[in-house]
């Protein structure tokens, strides 16, 4: 049933600001740096005294000149200037993130970023993977992950499997996002980078506003944000609500987020507390069988596949300058997530051959079935029935954690010196677990559950109730320093220590009780050199270092395969990822007569040793471990080139991405090219799966007149491997190119309405594809036949239409 998590009755959005000709817009980037504005006249009284100097000098900074800092390490506060940045530099503004009309800020981050792509692996717009050069952060638990994700310098990869949310994030509260690379100060599972999002407060953002849309798929979402600044005190909050039902059966989406944050500022000192809550839940229709999909482009296979996510997290951030050229930034912080899944699988209970129909057998038609008390169950269902189960887990982690860093600008031999010296504690806690519904599959791969629940069942294949306690602690100490050699060649050289601690206790008496330790230090170098003032190369070598997860530690053993996520059996040890990054690049910007242009060219490698990958499990399909492979390596180049002006900005990019195997290694696979022992091999230089080596990124906007502006975008995505087929055997997945078109028109100063179409060509594509059995059940929607094509995909959102109204006082 499509309901509302939130009620919303408008479609009227409504933008109210402090002083007139204000657009609403925040002064500040994500280290506290002055941004560019346009100058702007006020008419009326000069502001009162009372509102602060703070306040005053913020409208005055409208006027000066762009002043920059891109963050070099979580804590905001330690930025430096992007031209001695010794990495490509990645940000996508607030402007960016609100012109694309949508709560989801992954959204931006593939518009703006060259190596970014988004699929949706998990069937959901809002729960989507972001990969960066090949590297993801995604909310799917066994997703081996390769980004730490940051928000106001506060780790939010969850305890368990490292996992991202992105729909935890207030998308209006958003500040900046910078996508950082080449730097291991942001700890562990940096193995491609960073992204380092900034929050709004009362300090940057001034006024009030109410935005609601609407439009295609049953789409209503709004959003709420109001910020004011009184002498030194400051006070931010936004609401966020959503609903959408969704394309594909089973789809629908309620999105319900809140972020605040109380401030305190003065000459030398800044605190702030921010907190959140969220409690949004999704329909994950996940990947589809390609024949279902030919039959009806909103199909789902085994259903429910639901999830629920829930978080409340405090941060208190302070910042004070202990003398001119020494600042402390400190941080302390608590975030409790509650993640809950109910997935609708096909199963591996059957008839056992020697009594059919009166007992059930797990695996195969012998070893049994058994039941929570440890007997055989007895079959309830008939011997027609097409059997399934419904998969259910819970995830609560409770982490806490503190940060220090401390900042210096002294000068060294005589010349600008920016060190920056830090430690990070965290420590999470999570109780982890699953159960096995029995149940059948309708016609319309719906699973209806029997309430007969497995226990521990098959050999060597097991499946029954999970309940595991897990502990991670986390230490990191960095120091980064950069020198400038000479005013135009600056040099960055540091390093971090990650301490990880992973404990795991069974709570119900099986073998998923397990202490690893992981240690390393990662090391940086690099260098810029401003050729001309417009002008600047850059080189750098950094590594970074990712721990096994709990879950990933609680399924590595390929003689006893695991549901993912579900029903953990065992933990030999995994080694850690270390991962060996050399970036290189000309970046520069030059004054034209028809505005601005802004230009960067890199290229980059980075080599992962002692991969871990999930592989499937040759002993039953639906099944797998995880592992270390050996080598990867992901290398390419990256091209963009914008264009901005007061009549028009555009933008154009491209980056290779080629992610390949360097070791030659058997693992289990569910291709159709297995052998018949369910293995592929994989040949040095075969490609890794789901990284597309080409994308293409376009877009402009032109302001016809002052008030009326239009502009689009366009995404090309090459082709890829499915997963499952590491050995490049089988036949890609298309690739794909997706437009879109959007609007605005100022009817008076107070009132302006906006539209976009996205897809425009309504160009059916798929983000993402695997292989599935196609014996596990039969084709139900075409009379009970067999499946004969084992490519399963997700597919993307048809052409769809969103329009909303602002009005701004």
């Amino acid at each position: 049933m499509r309901q509302m998590g939130v009620r919303l009755l408008f479609i009227v959005s409504v933008s109210i600001c402090l002083f007139p000709g204000d657009e609403c817009a925040y002064a500040q980037d994500a280290a506290g740096a002055v941004q560019a504005l346009p100058p702007i006249v006020v008419s009326g009284p000069a502001p009162s005294a009372k509102r602060g100097r703070a306040q005053n000098a913020t409208r005055v900074a409208r006027t000066l000149p762009r002043v920059f800092v891109y963050p070099t390490t979580p804590i905001s506060g330690s930025g430096i200037d992007p031209d001695k940045v010794a990495a490509t530099v990645n940000v996508v503004d607030a402007n960016q993130i609100k012109q694309t009309g949508s709560l989801n800020v992954t959204d931006a981050l593939q518009q703006h970023v060259p190596g970014i792509i988004v699929n949706e692996v998990a069937g959901n717009p809002f729960q989507p993977n972001v990969q960066f050069r090949g590297f993801v952060a995604s909310p799917v638990a066994g997703t081996p992950q390769g980004l730490a994700v940051y928000q106001n310098g506060v780790r939010i990869n969850e305890a368990f499997g490292d996992t991202v949310n992105w729909d935890l994030i207030p998308t209006t509260a958003i500040q900046s996002v910078a996508v950082v690379t080449n730097n291991p100060a942001f700890g562990l599972n940096a193995l491609g980078g960073a992204v380092n999002v900034q929050m709004k407060n009362g300090f940057t953002y001034h006024g009030a506003e109410i935005d609601t849309m609407g439009g295609s798929f049953g789409r209503i979402q709004s959003s709420a944000q109001w910020g004011k600044q009184v002498d030194n005190f400051a006070v931010y909050g936004a609401l966020e609500g959503l609903h959408d039902g969704g394309f594909r059966n089973f789809s629908a989406s309620n999105v319900r987020r809140f972020y605040g944050d109380v401030g305190y500022k003065n000459d030398t000192s800044e605190f702030h507390v921010n907190m959140g809550v969220a409690d949004n839940n999704f329909g994950a229709a996940t990947t589809v069988p390609v024949e279902l999909l030919q039959q009806y482009y909103g199909a789902t296979y085994t259903t429910p596949q639901t999830s629920a996510n829930r978080v409340g997290y405090v941060n208190l951030t302070g910042k004070v300058e202990a003398t001119p050229s020494w600042t402390i930034d400190g941080s302390a912080h608590v975030r409790v997530f509650d993640h809950k899944t109910l997935d609708g699988n096909p199963t591996g209970t059957q008839p056992c051959a020697a009594t059919p129909p009166a007992l059930l057998c797990f695996g195969d038609n012998v070893n049994p079935a058994n039941g929570l008390n440890g007997v055989q169950l007895a079959n309830p269902l008939g011997t027609n029935a097409v059997l399934g189960e419904n998969d259910r887990t819970t995830t609560r982690s409770t982490t806490t954690g503190v940060s220090l860093q401390a900042t210096n600008t002294d000068q060294l031999f005589g010349h600008n010196n920016h060190l920056v010296v830090g430690a990070s504690f965290d420590s999470s806690v999570t109780r982890f677990s699953a159960s096995a519904e029995l149940g059948t599959i309708g016609p319309d791969f719906v699973v209806s559950g029997s309430g007969i629940f497995l226990g521990p069942s098959g050999d060597p294949v097991s499946i029954g109730p999970v309940a595991l306690r897990t502990t991670n602690q986390y230490t990191g100490l960095y120091a980064l320093d950069t020198f400038d050699v000479t005013n135009a060649f600056s040099i960055t050289a540091g390093g971090r220590f990650n301490a990880a601690r992973i404990r795991l206790e069974d709570q119900i008496g099986s073998a998923l009780n397990g202490n690893e330790a992981f240690n390393r230090f990662n090391p940086i170098i690099g260098g810029t050199y401003k050729i001309t003032p417009g002008l600047t190369a850059y080189a750098g070598y950094s590594e970074a270092n990712r721990a096994p997860t709990p879950l990933e530690l609680g399924c590595a053993d390929p003689k006893h395969p695991c549901i993912v996520a579900a029903f953990l059996v065992s933990d030999p040890p995994l080694k850690q990822v270390v991962s060996r990054t050399v970036e290189a690049g000309l970046r520069g910007t030059k004054e034209l007569n028809i505005g601005t242009l802004g230009w960067k060219l890199g290229a980059f490698r980075a080599t992962n040793t002692d991969d871990i990958l999930a592989i499937p499990s040759p002993v039953l399909q639906g099944f797998g471990y995880f592992q270390n492979v050996g080598s990867t390596r992901r290398q390419g180049i990256e091209a963009e080139v914008t264009l901005k002006s007061s009549k028009v900005n555009l933008y154009a990019s491209y980056a290779l991405v080629d992610a390949r195997f360097l070791d030659t290694l058997q693992v289990g696979s569910n291709s159709p090219f297995a052998d018949s022992n369910g293995n592929v091999q994989i040949l040095p230089g075969n490609r890794v799966p789901a990284i597309p080596r080409n994308r293409v990124k376009a877009g402009i906007d032109y302001s016809v007149t002052d008030a009326f502006k239009v502009g689009g975008d366009a995404l090309f995505v090459g082709s890829q491997y499915f997963v499952g087929d590491e050995s490049n055997q089988a036949q890609r997945l298309a690739s794909y190119a997706v437009f879109n078109l959007h609007a605005s028109y100022q009817i008076n100063k107070t009132f302006q309405i906006y539209a976009r179409a996205d897809n425009i060509f309504d160009n059916r594509y798929a983000t993402y594809g695997t292989f599935f059995d196609t014996g596990a059940i039969p084709n139900l929607a075409n009379g009970g036949a067999a499946f004969t094509d084992p490519r399963s995909v997700s597919p993307a959102r048809p052409r769809a239409f969103y329009a909303g109204l602002r009005a701004t006082f």
